[in-house]
């Protein structure tokens, strides 16, 4: 999977997403293997990042649900054992799912 991963966030960089962070969260629960976590400037970059990261999911053949596709802080991009998520600067102070996945 590191492949992918690496794909990912490869593309996200291309399209200027910040601080982005992989999180292996494998076998601490059953919602996925890793979390790849990307922060945008704005609604548009937010899309953009979301478009980029299912761009190469597609790519690869993996099948994936796009959700919270109104949200202005939070999309999330669920590939069964990895899971993107695209953040607002707001919506990423809000959800700190790195300090929750870290502990």
């Amino acid at each position: 999977m590191s492949n992918i991963i690496e794909t990912i966030t490869a593309a996200l960089e291309a399209k200027n997403g910040e601080d982005i962070l992989v999180l292996d969260i494998k076998g601490r629960g059953s919602l996925a293997d890793a979390f790849v976590l990307v922060t945008g400037n704005s609604e548009v970059h937010m899309k953009t990042l979301t478009d980029a990261a299912e761009e190469v999911l597609v790519r690869e053949g993996r099948k994936c649900k796009v959700e919270g596709g109104e949200s202005s802080n939070w999309r999330l991009l669920d590939a069964g054992d990895l899971v993107v998520h695209v953040f607002s600067h707001k919506g990423r102070d809000f959800y700190r799912l790195e300090r929750l996945w870290e502990e």
